[in-house]
């Protein structure tokens, strides 16, 4: 096991890389993007903070896999893009006030899919330079999620109880093994063969589907219904695929374990394709009660 601390990361002060005899250095992150009180969503990159958007009481929201963009439906059911600074509508006649149906953004950072009417899932380009198109029919609606191939979406059922991975080429969606509660996607692995979701011990813990601060993280095999907690030591309170394949997960700081009385910060542990541990990052103290929205790599 070679162990390599290494200073001045981007999320935080200090980062730790350990690899099985690692044949080539794994890149760093280079950020993240959170939800903090009164849905505002915020990046942190560079050691510095910036906003981008105010999204107000609409709990529909979404953050671009690079960090520089953010979609939401408003409570009239509007889309909305916010880039550079500017907000700009791209659909209309959307289930506004409804925290579960929120956007997603494809890995490129160039569209947007969104539940429309009767289960329909659509995807616009977020420049608003050609009509929307359907990609198909789904009952799994709730927070999408959408692979980095491009090839699949999947959310969870209004109900609470199933999963369902739409193929976007095809337009036809399954419904995936070995799902009774669900109240959370956070995201899919790159060929969109497994999921990470937050799953309920009983109907009474579903709660009304708003985008979580925090969840215990469960990958599901979405074919076989196999689930798995992912390997890493402390208390998880999330886990992102990235594009490439590798999986951060979040684990909770305790105070004091910086040798410090200040807050503690949480940390992501990004583990590659085999699912050994790579690199441990402190987030910065600040992002300790937000949800997280997004990882940069």
């Amino acid at each position: 096991m070679k162990t390599h601390i290494v200073t001045g990361v981007a999320l935080g002060a200090v980062l730790v890389f350990s690899s099985e005899a690692s044949a080539a250095p794994t890149p760093d992150l280079s950020g993240a993007v959170y939800a903090g009180f009164g849905n505002q969503l915020t990046r942190y990159a560079d050691g510095e903070w910036s906003t981008l958007a105010k999204v107000g009481a609409t709990p529909q929201f979404a953050a671009s896999p690079d960090g520089t963009k953010a979609a939401w439906v408003t409570e009239n059911g509007e889309l909305q893009v916010m880039e550079g600074g500017k907000a700009s509508t791209l659909v209309n006649g959307l289930q506004g006030g409804t925290p579960c149906l929120t956007p997603v953004w494809s890995a490129d950072s160039s569209r947007i899919a969104y539940p429309a009417q009767g289960d329909t899932i659509m995807v616009a380009k977020a420049d608003g330079s050609a009509a929307p198109e359907k990609v198909g029919t789904s009952p799994g609606v709730c927070h999408l999620a959408w692979s980095a191939d491009g090839r699949y979406l999947a959310g969870y059922n209004t109900q609470g109880d199933s999963l369902y991975r739409l193929n976007a080429k095809t337009g036809k969606s399954l419904p995936a093994k070995g799902v009774k509660y669900i109240n959370h996607v956070q995201s899919l692995s790159p060929d969109g063969s497994k999921a990470v979701v937050s799953i309920p011990e009983s109907p009474e813990t579903l709660g009304d589907g708003t985008w979580p601060a925090s969840f215990k993280p469960v990958v599901l095999d979405i074919k076989t219904g196999k689930k798995e907690r992912p390997a890493v030591k402390g208390k998880q309170i999330g886990a992102f695929y990235l594009p490439d394949g590798r999986l951060v997960v979040r684990t909770a700081g305790t105070r004091g374990q910086s040798g410090t009385a200040g807050p503690a910060h949480n940390s992501l542990v990004v583990l590659d394709s085999a699912g050994q541990p790579v690199q441990r990052i402190a987030e910065p103290a600040k992002a300790r009660n937000r949800a997280l929205l997004q990882v940069l790599a």
